[in-house]
């Protein structure tokens, strides 16, 4: 039994080395060129996008090549001067054959092969396929088991505008684009510091989408950096089509409604968030760059906040928490007071409020929650249609259904006022992921008003309050620097103090070179006696 054992061991290692024997062959490139071509055209499927070149250079016999890339992956300038270069085709006949002497066509392509940039020799077919569907042109030559790519990315692609979902008054007017180059040297921009590093690795085992994770060394926690890392190599799916996929499959709670990682489309907003130690991952393909660790009170912030006057900021600030406050809890309350509590409304208001729903069919929780519905039908139909188109709908809509809604007695006057009020505080977030969240719970929050009355929408609010203390964004507590409470960092949350006042970084992102600006520099006129001996000295 024994050596039965050991011989099905034996027999398994041995067919395990054939199959790895085989795949290694299977990976390796051939020395025959046109081997090497036919195989690219079987892989390819002999699209009509893959161009292949043949040239001949040498003495006596000539040595064929083939110059390899896909039309629209690429610069068609700069593979002309790559291919050109690396063949030294504007050298002379005499000096390009006294160059060639005694040197290998492998070797005489490599050393002239400095046109462009990141040129590398690949070894592995594999490797050679992801150069070419990357934009990389790459020149096989006969007889050598060894290709030379070269960067000749290109093709048509959407240049730097303005932001079209996070606008601003004062501010840069500069948005990211689907170019991971474009979108890193847009932050370096900003930040002209040798401490600005990036990691770039390849999510997607078809896409094989570019994924780069960018930080300040010395002032992004290393703890954190690690745990993004780790989460990113993990991800194994086919393909990356947006950030969005990237921000799925790296958050810490799934099943929640509020988002745990920071989006934005602004290069400034990313640029103040990696000065406060965080982490930003850049997709290739979306403009979309994804932040963390991420706050609950960050997604109420703007980069504008920082480029005016402070108290400005703060009131701007405060009034983003109360339109989100309106947008969750006014149809709940409206309904929880109007139909369980009529004694906490005053008199004069109460009958108002009886006289408008004489005649209207439906009960209230009915008529606030059909209202709510047809609001959330028109502004989705707004934003899916044409841009030029989908204003006047949703205006135009709204009121057209609404004073007709009105004048037929099917709502009140005043539920049409609480529901506006309601949608129009919804369009205050910054963060269009922040504001799904009140838009969805709302619908909760009135079912349990219209069945338990304020004492349900109190219990309610307790226990989102506990749902949002327990999660976290890659640790850090989501509610913080309010629970737990870090009196430091209340200098930047809700309120905003002066610039010159915020001397240190958030206490839970950075740990590390905590302090980012130096103490003293509260502007302030010049004292009476430099004023006075200025006075003297003009007279």
């Amino acid at each position: 039994m024994n050596i039965w054992n050991r011989y099905k061991k034996k027999m398994q290692r041995n067919k395990k080395k054939d199959q790895d024997a085989s795949n290694e062959n299977e990976n390796s490139i051939d020395k025959n060129l046109s081997v090497n071509i036919n195989k690219l055209k079987q892989d390819l499927g002999d699209s009509s996008d893959l161009v292949i070149r043949h040239f001949e250079m040498g003495g006596e016999p000539l040595v064929e090549i083939a110059a390899v890339y896909m039309s629209g992956l690429v610069d068609e300038k700069n593979v002309n001067e790559f291919v050109s270069g690396a063949l030294n085709v504007e050298a002379s006949i005499e000096k390009r054959a006294q160059e060639y002497r005694g040197v290998n066509s492998f070797d005489f392509i490599k050393a002239h092969a400095h046109s462009v940039e990141k040129v590398t020799v690949v070894s592995e077919w594999d490797k050679l396929l992801l150069a070419v569907l990357s934009g990389y042109t790459v020149i096989l030559v006969d007889g050598y088991e060894e290709a030379i790519s070269g960067d000749t990315q290109g093709g048509e692609t959407r240049g730097v505008t303005e932001p079209s979902t996070q606008l601003v008054i004062r501010g840069p007017k500069v948005a990211f684009t689907e170019s991971l180059g474009t979108n890193i040297s847009l932050v370096r921009r900003y930040l002209k510091s040798p401490d600005l590093r990036f990691e770039t690795m390849q999510v997607g085992s078809i896409s094989k989408t570019d994924v780069a994770v960018m930080y300040m060394k010395g002032i992004a926690s290393e703890k954190v950096l690690r745990e993004i890392k780790k989460r990113l190599t993990k991800i194994e799916v086919e393909d990356i089509i947006d950030s969005g996929y990237i921000e799925q499959y790296i958050q810490d709670a799934s099943f929640t409604l509020f988002p745990t990682i920071y989006n934005s489309e602004r290069p400034d907003a990313i640029v103040g968030n990696l000065m406060e130690g965080r982490i930003a991952i850049i997709v290739d393909g979306t403009p979309f760059v994804l932040v963390a660790p991420a706050l609950f009170i960050q997604f109420f912030h703007t980069p504008s906040d920082y480029y005016q006057n402070f108290v400005i900021s703060s009131f701007l600030r405060l009034l983003r928490v109360i339109s989100f406050t309106i947008s969750l809890l006014t149809p709940s309350l409206y309904i929880a007071l109007t139909t369980f509590h009529p004694q906490m409304i005053p008199t004069p208001l109460l009958i108002s409020f009886a006289a408008q729903q004489e005649g209207v069919p439906f009960p209230l929780f009915m008529e606030v929650l059909i209202m709510e519905f047809t609001f959330e039908i028109i502004r989705e139909a707004g934003l899916r249609m044409p841009r030029a188109v989908g204003q006047a709908v949703s205006i135009v809509g709204g009121l057209v259904l609404g004073q007709a809604a009105v004048q037929a007695g099917i709502v009140s006057a005043t539920t049409i006022i609480v529901v506006a009020l309601t949608g129009i505080a919804s369009f205050a977030f910054p963060s269009y992921n922040m504001g799904v969240a009140p838009r969805i719970l709302r619908f909760s929050l009135m079912i349990i008003a219209g069945s338990f009355g304020l004492y349900g929408v109190l219990m309610a609010l307790f226990i989102l309050i506990a749902h949002m203390s327990s999660l976290r964004s890659f640790g850090t507590p989501y509610l913080s620097p309010f629970a737990p409470f870090i009196w430091s960092d209340i200098k930047d949350s809700i309120i905003r103090q002066p610039l010159w006042s915020m001397i240190t970084r958030p206490r839970l992102i950075s740990q590390q070179n905590v302090q980012r600006q130096e103490k003293g520099q509260k502007p302030a006129p010049p004292d009476a006696v430099d004023s006075n001996s200025n006075k003297e000295k003009g007279d």
